[in-house]
Parts: C-alpha cells; sequence; structure tokens
C-alpha cells in the first residue's frame, strides 16, 4: 500500500485548483509545499480563515467526503485511538467536508463526536489542496438510488467531493507529511499518523541534515 501518491512538480503546477474528472487523477499538494490560505465556514456558519504559517500549533487537517459516507464514520471514529496522543503533542486536530454547516454534525453518525469540523462547501479549501474531483452523472443518480442527496449535504449543485486525504501542517505552514488515497474505503491508520506526528516533534525527518552540518563542523 503506498502511503503517498506520487504526482510530479511540473503537473501539480498546472491546474492543481482545478475540479478534476474523476478522484484518481487529483492533483494534491505533497509533503514540502506550503499549505494554502483558505477559508471554510463552523458549524455555527461563522467563517473560518487559515492563514498558513501563522498558527501556534501544528495541525492534523483531514478532508472526508460527509457525514453521509459510512467510511467516513469508520474512518472519524477510529482516529480516537489517535486523538488523545496527538493533542498531548501538541497538534490541533481538524476535519473539512463538502457538507453545509447546518449537516455537518446532523449527517454523522455520532453527531456528539467533539471534534472541530468545517465545511467547504464553496470548496475553497478542498480546491487550493488539489482535492476536487467531479461525481458524474451516473454516480450521482447511483447515489440517489442509495438515498444519499450530494445537493442537499452540501448546500450546492457542483456536485463535488474531495479524494480523501490527511495532512500534518507545521507551525510554519509547511506539509511535513500527506496521505491521499482515491479509494474511498482505503483510509490513513491511526498508528501511521501517530508515528508521523512523533516524526514531527523529534525533527527526525531534518536528520540527514543534521548529521551533514555535523560532519561539516569536525
Amino acid at each position: 500500500m503506498a502511503l503517498l501518491m506520487e504526482f510530479s512538480a511540473a503537473t501539480m503546477a498546472q491546474g492543481r485548483t482545478d475540479i478534476h474528472p474523476s478522484a484518481d487523477q487529483v492533483q494534491p499538494l505533497l509533503i514540502g509545499m506550503k499549505a494554502p490560505d483558505f477559508t471554510v465556514q463552523d458549524i455555527e456558519n461563522q467563517t473560518f480563515r487559515f492563514e498558513s504559517g501563522a498558527q501556534d500549533r501544528p495541525i492534523v487537517l483531514t478532508f472526508f467526503r460527509g457525514g453521509w459516507c459510512p467510511y467516513c464514520n469508520l474512518h472519524l471514529a477510529e482516529l480516537r485511538l489517535a486523538e488523545k496522543q496527538l493533542k498531548e503533542m501538541g497538534f490541533d486536530i481538524w476535519f473539512i467536508s463538502i457538507d453545509s454547516p447546518e449537516f455537518l454534525l446532523e449527517s454523522l453518525d455520532d453527531p456528539n463526536i467533539g471534534y472541530t469540523l468545517y465545511s467547504d462547501s464553496s470548496l475553497n479549501a478542498t480546491r487550493a489542496f488539489g482535492l476536487a474531483f467531479q461525481v458524474d452523472d451516473e454516480l450521482h443518480k447511483k447515489y440517489l438510488s442509495y438515498d444519499i442527496d450530494l445537493e442537499k449535504a452540501s448546500g450546492e449543485t457542483h456536485h463535488v467531493l474531495p479524494a480523501p486525504a490527511t495532512y500534518l501542517i507545521g507551525t510554519d505552514g509547511l506539509i511535513n507529511f500527506a496521505y491521499i488515497n482515491p479509494d474511498y474505503k482505503v483510509r490513513l491508520h491511526p498508528d501511521v499518523l501517530l508515528a508521523v506526528a512523533k516524526v514531527y516533534r523529534e525533527d527526525a525527518d531534518r536528520r540527514l541534515e543534521s548529521r551533514y552540518r555535523k560532519s561539516k563542523n569536525k
């Protein structure tokens, strides 16, 4: 299983914020890139503006499809296994979906989940991270046959979803980890997330740079 989808920087530079034809054609931001500024709505329909590099704490940011998605509900519940340790390590934990502010909690299996949830029904964040893809007419009709109404959930007619993704964003705004999988049934394991968070806190991903500096000073 690949932990990170591979995309060339040249490809990423072209049309990343487009709405892509399918989940396997998204052009997500990758490790080492700077997270974009974005605007979303909280559960009270108040605007929240994220300014990259201005935060005091590192962030674990997860994009999920919506509360109507059973795999999203299972993943949100599973991340409880990592929540306490992540918070003890000083991380903020945010979740973003296309659901409207009014639908964010109502649609979840556990509306009292207590997570920090944001609505991106306007697609500002989803497009900025290169995760937006179009649900075609055939799939949209199939969802309706399952009583899944994307327009009701988002309050919009765009029929767009995010490829599920989890990012670790440092206080400098740089992306330290990115997991994106076009298969919505495959999600990041909490143990992997905790390992990545530990690496960030110990600055272990900079080990080669540190060793090089030490060797030059000998």
